[in-house]
């Protein structure tokens, strides 16, 4: 099968500047170079660093890359601004599709795969008679979606990373027979503690007796960290119980002086502040050196997590979970690896009480950490890839 992927017109591929949804691509790819099932074409934004990357000898996987962010493209990108007016999208992205569309109508594609950007397909439908595939990452379609009807019916098959976001889309055509469900997946052999750079967590100020609470992930408001530092003021009493922070507010961002919302954080923390370690960005390959520190990992995301790809990191570490009910998670999560809490107003009582439990109670933590760890073999990339490959060959087949 010949296959094209239309990226998301941000991040690059191969994943060389991070990306949750670029790093599954690289999966899939991956997988194809080793099985050699496809002949697949990747149109993505160019990056300086992707020149000698080992993905681009591969004999099966193409990397057609569109400039965005040299001078001569961004003179393009402003006058295409000035003569197509609005879009789906922000006119980068667009000029981004835009390009990419005139490579493709030049070749006889199979089969597209969209991902994450449902709006590419009011564009791509009309310059192509290959099947389509929306891979969906977070909860962009549904009911209230701009064009949410033209945009679903014009895909063949829509692949999504957890059976809540299924739901989602399943609210724009009830008796929809398009969506499949394909769990995301991680490298669980690089997110071993076997594995994992040593790290002290005495370089990080903190004590061997302590019991350290982790929170990985963007930092901002819907993801729950202003609450967990709330749970933490209330357990003062308890000086070895320490959090450790790690993430930005986006990926490399500002860092933790020039966000306003760490900055406030950092201000309510200020009671507790030998109690807690903001350690601000860390790139993706050293998360699991800073991971094995930690007894527990807290997840208390206050909007609907689409899938939860740091319960599945954390549960391949082998740490026992308290999690908001939110989202995909509860279908990652379960009894035996985790405590799962009902958003709302007590929300940070709960999240106190369950810190404390497992402080209390380490054999219980010791029994749910191994259960993260059986429960993460599921969520491998290889099996990841192959469920998603068999969801493309169905896609030709119907």
């Amino acid at each position: 099968m010949k296959i094209a992927i239309l990226t998301s017109g941000i991040l690059p591929v191969p994943a060389i500047r991070g990306g949750a949804v670029e790093n599954l691509v690289d999966f899939y790819l991956a997988y194809n170079e080793v099985h050699r099932q496809h002949d697949i074409t990747v149109y993505s934004v160019g990056d300086r660093l992707t020149k000698g990357h080992h993905a681009l000898q591969s004999e099966v996987n193409h990397y057609h890359y569109i400039e965005v962010n040299t001078f001569l493209s961004k003179i393009r990108k402003h006058i295409y601004k000035t003569f197509h007016g609005e879009g789906y999208y922000d006119y980068t992205i667009e000029y981004f599709l835009t390009q990419s569309l005139k490579d493709i109508r030049r070749k006889d594609y199979d089969l597209i795969i969209i991902e994450n950007r449902a709006g590419y397909i009011l564009k791509v439908a009309s310059q192509t008679h290959a099947k389509t595939v929306l891979h969906l990452h977070n909860d962009f379609l549904h009911k209230d979606s701009r064009e949410a009807k033209a945009i679903y019916d014009a895909f063949d098959r829509i692949i999504t990373v957890s059976d809540y976001i299924t739901s989602r889309v399943r609210t724009i055509r009830p008796n929809d027979g398009k969506c499949v469900t394909v769990e995301n997946g991680i490298d669980i052999n690089a997110f071993s503690r076997l594995k994992a750079k040593p790290r002290t967590r005495k370089s990080l100020g903190l004590q061997s007796t302590d019991f350290v609470l982790v929170y990985s992930g963007r930092i901002n408001r819907e993801k729950g960290i202003a609450q967990l530092i709330q749970a933490m003021c209330q357990l003062t009493e308890y000086k070895d119980i320490k959090l450790l922070v790690m993430g930005s507010s986006f990926y490399g961002g500002p860092d933790a002086g020039q966000d306003p919302f760490i900055h406030q954080l950092k201000e309510s923390a200020s009671p507790i502040r030998e109690r807690v370690v903001f350690t601000g960005f860390i790139p993706y390959n050293d998360m699991p050196s800073y991971l094995q520190l930690a007894d527990c990992s807290v997840i208390p995301s206050q909007w609907e997590e689409p899938f939860g790809l740091t319960c599945v990191e954390a549960m391949a570490m082998g740490l026992p979970i308290i999690a908001a009910r939110s989202g995909g998670i509860p279908e990652i999560l379960s009894s035996d690896n985790a405590i799962l809490l009902q958003k709302g107003e007590n929300f940070v009582d709960q999240l106190s009480a369950a810190i404390l439990d497992l402080y209390r109670h380490r054999e219980k933590c010791l029994r749910m950490g191994e259960a993260s760890l059986k429960l993460s073999r599921n969520y491998s990339k290889q099996h990841y890839a192959e469920s998603f490959m068999q969801a493309l060959s169905s896609t030709l087949n119907t």
